[in-house]
């Protein structure tokens, strides 16, 4: 049997750090990867498509958005299984029981609501799932997984929403745990997780495919899907992951003292184009021209990538002779503004300071006068 893992796709996401404009654009990548794998399914002769959690971001997303998630499975003709997650969790009323009464839900996308295992007869596999019915739990869901019969001869696939105890717990969601010892307990031949946002292998046999497409500054693998083929009961799975994702993020942490250093920065920046989410964070000691080159070329960046967060806060900046006569600060009024500011430098007031001098540069580059 041939299946396509994936998970937290967390459609209707807000993207509240960015802007209106870009965090539009960031939901609607994640739209367009899922029809991105709804062909990929087709592509490669898939015989299901598993969505291990996670499918919407929150129970409040709008109608149109839930109309447009069901929408985007129709590239894939074949069996979606779309499990309840944390974020999505199938309470009484929850975003599936929305969905169902919109009447949105195509026949081939089967919702599971409940626990329990699922027969599939044709491919002689039995799906034993575990749907959150409650945002965070403190017991295995995947617990009854150990003693649930299928027929003879069947494989036993297991799709599930947490956290495997022991090796991702700092840096889930939610809690959600998940025994590392599931896969052999239950005799399963593959146990298909979701909730990291990163694909990760816990062992031969369970896996996290991660997000499809990448929400957050960590480098933990994000933007994947995985194909997962089954040759028969108790023989290992054969996986391979494949990248979908629109964006790439990243997070830059340099620190700079010299000039080579900004122009190291500037070729790094000129590397990243419209498939690039960039967040900056600069440190260090410069020069007033340094510091203002650093706020141009990512002022130039912003231009060029899809989003861009960033912070020069971490800047102390230290005019040089040079520095102070091209902003015509030698003597005078401007010369005893630059004198006050690099007191307040001295206090402890580096961030301020340093704030006014690049605004100064900036005057002076913009006007060609301060």
């Amino acid at each position: 049997m041939k299946l396509l893992h994936t998970a937290d796709w967390q459609i209707g996401t807000q993207f509240g750090q960015f802007t209106p404009e870009e965090a539009a654009h960031l939901a609607q990548a994640r739209l367009d990867t899922v029809r991105r794998i709804a062909s990929l399914a087709t592509e490669r002769g898939m015989d299901a498509v598993l969505v291990a959690g996670d499918v919407f971001d929150q129970q409040t997303v709008s109608e149109t958005v839930i109309r447009r998630l069901f929408g985007a499975l129709s590239g894939f003709a074949g069996p979606w299984y779309l499990l309840p997650g944390n974020h999505d969790a199938a309470l009484a009323e929850s975003v599936w029981t929305r969905a169902q009464r919109l009447g949105c839900v195509p026949d081939n996308a089967h919702l599971i609501l409940e626990p329990g295992v699922i027969l599939l007869d044709t491919h002689r596999a039995a799906l034993l799932c575990a749907p959150l019915t409650q945002r965070n739990t403190y017991e295995d869901t995947t617990a009854f997984f150990d003693q649930l019969e299928t027929p003879d001869g069947y494989l036993r696939i297991g799709l599930a929403h947490g956290s495997v105890t022991g090796i991702l717990q700092e840096d889930v969601d939610s809690t959600n745990p998940i025994a590392p010892t599931r896969a052999q307990t239950a005799r399963l031949d593959y146990l298909a997780l979701g909730d990291w946002h990163g694909e990760y292998q816990v062992n031969e046999r369970i896996r996290y495919a991660g997000t499809h497409e990448q929400d957050r500054f960590r480098s933990n693998e994000p933007g994947h899907v995985l194909e997962v083929e089954l040759p028969g009961p108790g023989a290992a799975p054969v996986v391979q992951r494949t990248r979908l994702s629109k964006y790439r993020w990243h997070l830059l942490k340099p620190h700079l003292t010299v000039s080579s250093d900004v122009t190291q920065l500037r070729t790094q920046l000129e590397s990243f184009g419209e498939h690039d989410v960039l967040r900056i964070e600069v440190t260090g000691d410069l020069a007033l021209a340094d510091a203002e080159a650093v706020n141009v070329a990512i002022e130039e960046t912003r231009a060029r990538v899809r989003a861009l967060r960033s912070t020069t806060t971490g800047i102390k900046v230290l005019p040089t002779e040079e520095d102070l006569a091209a902003l015509g600060a030698r003597s005078g009024y401007l010369a005893k503004v630059v004198e006050r500011l690099r007191a307040i430098q001295a206090d402890g007031g580096g961030a301020v300071a340093s704030e006014a001098l690049l605004l100064l540069a900036r005057l002076q580059r913009e006007t060609g006068a301060v």
